[in-house]
């Protein structure tokens, strides 16, 4: 049974967020409690928007200059990995998150347990008071479709109407709503190495939308007619190279977490106009370190980071026929200002369970 925490310090500042956080953080202060959000809590806390507002702020944040983001950190295992990401935002007083996700791929056919497993811890920033624990698989999900909604909005061609989907699982389904959110999207291209998870997929596209779905017999065939592409895969080895895209097209390269992951070839790197979430972090375990392995790159070929977009340092798109790539690793400003703004909504909404640690 859910328990209620009741507020006891009486309401002395305005209804601004900063000052919100501010109580809520005294008032756990006081009692030593932690909000306890699953990921059933997200799904009516957090709408798709909500998502995208939130990592476009720490993007720019980031630009500016006011975040905290150390190096990610990656722990092989065996069957997967795991994946240790951590930052600092200024928003509402303060925030620190941190989020260790575990991503085991055979998971779903060996065990019948989710690919992405993992947790958020949420700090405030001028106590280290922790403030929640938070399932990390519906913010990593939707935080990572939103940055792709973001780089969509300065680098696809805004007459975009086709797109490819690659990688049919929870992921490929943030990456269409992503596209979705900032494009007329009419036609859409399915694509999986399962053949029956991209026959799923596509069930419950046309069943849910007015679209027109479609489950080719090459991605290469299906790219050759997309606006966009967003690939979302466990692939090891490049899924695109210059000869399989047109003039014009959009990638949100998202699978590519870890230095092991590939999913654009580095001739194509090459040729595109490449916007990183943060350069650094991609050098390191994203298809720029790939295409820089390879000779085909250097870090400072890369045209922008994502938030010097938001900011207005850099400009987007330049022409009408060039190819842009968004590399997305996923970074741990995305998780902190999700992770924040979930917790704003559940204080003020006394949703999640409260749970003492002492």
């Amino acid at each position: 049974m859910r328990q209620r925490q009741i507020l006891s310090i009486p309401y002395v500042y305005n209804c601004r967020a900063g000052f919100r956080a501010a109580r809520n953080a005294v008032c756990l202060a006081m009692t030593g409690q932690i909000t306890i959000l699953s990921g059933r809590d997200l799904m009516s806390l957090m709408s798709f928007g909500d998502y995208v507002d939130a990592v476009a702020e720490a993007f720019r944040l980031h630009a500016e200059g006011r975040a905290i983001l150390p190096p990610a950190m990656h722990i092989p295992a065996e069957r997967g990995g795991f994946h240790v990401k951590a930052a600092s935002l200024p928003i509402a007083g303060g925030y620190v998150a941190i989020k260790t996700n575990a991503n085991f791929p055979d998971n779903r056919t060996r065990r019948g347990l989710p690919t992405i497993q993992g947790a958020i811890l949420l700090f405030d920033v001028t106590s280290g008071v922790p403030l929640a624990l938070i399932d990390s698989i519906e913010i990593t999900i939707k935080r990572t479709g939103a940055a792709t909604a973001v780089a969509a909005k300065y680098l696809a061609r805004p007459d975009a109407r086709t797109a490819t989907i690659c990688g049919c699982g929870a992921q490929g389904r943030a990456q269409l709503e992503a596209l979705r959110h900032r494009l007329d999207i009419r036609r859409v291209f399915v694509f999986d190495r399962d053949p029956a998870a991209a026959a799923q997929f596509a069930e419950e596209i046309a069943a849910r939308h007015d679209l027109a779905v479609e489950i080719p017999d090459t991605l290469r065939s299906a790219a050759l007619q997309s606006d966009v592409i967003a690939t979302c895969t466990t692939a090891h080895a490049p899924l695109l190279g210059p000869d399989d895209v047109r003039p014009g097209t959009f990638i949100a390269a998202i699978g590519a977490d870890n230095p092991e992951k590939s999913e654009i070839a580095p001739a194509l790197m090459r040729r595109a106009r490449v916007v990183a979430d943060v350069r650094a972090q991609c050098a390191v375990m994203g298809d720029l370190h790939h295409a820089i392995r390879a000779g085909a790159m250097t870090e400072a070929d890369v045209h922008a980071e994502l938030g010097e977009l938001v900011s207005g340092r850099k400009p987007g798109r330049g022409a009408a026929d060039e190819i842009t790539i968004f590399d997305g690793c996923g970074v741990g400003i995305q998780d902190v200002a999700a992770a924040a703004r979930a917790f704003e909504l559940a204080r003020r909404r006394q949703a999640g369970v409260q749970v003492a640690l002492a």
